[in-house]
């Protein structure tokens, strides 16, 4: 049997890991380590101090820990001192809140953990829903219910299904899924990312600045054929391929590396 491992970045308790862990336990041995409590906003991040773990109480008697450090020192942790091997599919998610463009892409700790799976050469699915105010913390985020994940966690199904069966396709080492509220299973789109980055997302407080709300309608709006412009504008499912890999025109340094030499 396969072996699917499910980080979040929601925290062990988030209704969107439980809901995605029914679904995956259908295709092979599931197992959870995820951050104890939320971590959103947390990109790659991993822990300098001490990463404490304990095994936990999870649901259809999947194999859950929780951990004290990020989403990916998860996936660390889980491949070196739970697990001791790679596992065949990475699932990040499901996460409350959008992951769209090119910032999310950075920011988010729900693909940090597809991230650092990618960089292990493990396939990885990362799975958002995309609820319209997402303020961390916050009714509606803990309004969200199961039969509201009920697509995204199909589609998470689906994916995994695929790839599991058939690889991920060339030149793809994360796959990005975007669901909407009230989305139509039927409206798909592939989509690349956005490059536009937030807009002024924080607000004045009496010694400094903070993010008071974070909402689906302060994100860019994108151009067609992006994430973003899938779900804000076509309200449709997107569904970005991603490749883990940063150009390096060395050619073009030639100039510079001459004046770093001369001396």
């Amino acid at each position: 049997m396969p072996t699917i491992l499910i980080i979040n970045d929601d925290g062990i308790n988030s209704i969107g890991l439980v809901t995605v862990a029914k679904q995956l336990k259908k295709l092979g041995e599931v197992i959870v380590v995820t951050p104890e409590d939320e971590r959103s906003g947390i990109g790659k991040a991993i822990s300098i101090g001490q990463v404490n773990m304990i095994e936990t109480d999870f649901c259809d008697g999947i194999k859950a820990y929780a951990i004290t450090g990020t989403p990916a020192d998860s996936f660390l942790i889980a491949v070196n001192k739970i697990l001791k091997r790679m596992p065949d599919l990475l699932v990040s998610g499901i996460n409350i809140g959008p992951n769209l463009g090119i910032d999310d892409l950075l920011t988010s700790g729900t693909v940090g953990a597809a991230f650092e799976a990618a960089i292990h050469k493990v396939p990885a699915i990362a799975v958002s829903y995309c609820l319209s105010e997402i303020t961390a913390k916050t009714r509606e985020k803990t309004k969200v219910s199961i039969k509201d994940l009920e697509l995204a966690a199909a589609l998470a199904y689906k994916a995994a299904k695929h790839v599991l069966e058939k690889g991920m396709p060339p030149e793809v080492q994360i796959i990005s899924i975007n669901v909407p509220e009230k989305a139509d299973c039927k409206r798909v789109k592939l989509t690349s990312l956005c490059y536009d980055g937030y807009g002024d997302i924080h607000t004045a407080e009496k010694e400094g600045y903070r993010i008071k709300s974070w909402a689906l309608r302060h994100y860019p709006d994108g151009d067609p054929g992006t994430d973003l412009h899938a779900i804000k504008a076509d309200r449709c499912i997107s569904v970005t391929p991603i490749k883990v890999e940063f150009l390096h025109n060395t050619e073009a340094m030639e100039e510079l590396l001459e004046s770093l030499s001369d001396p």
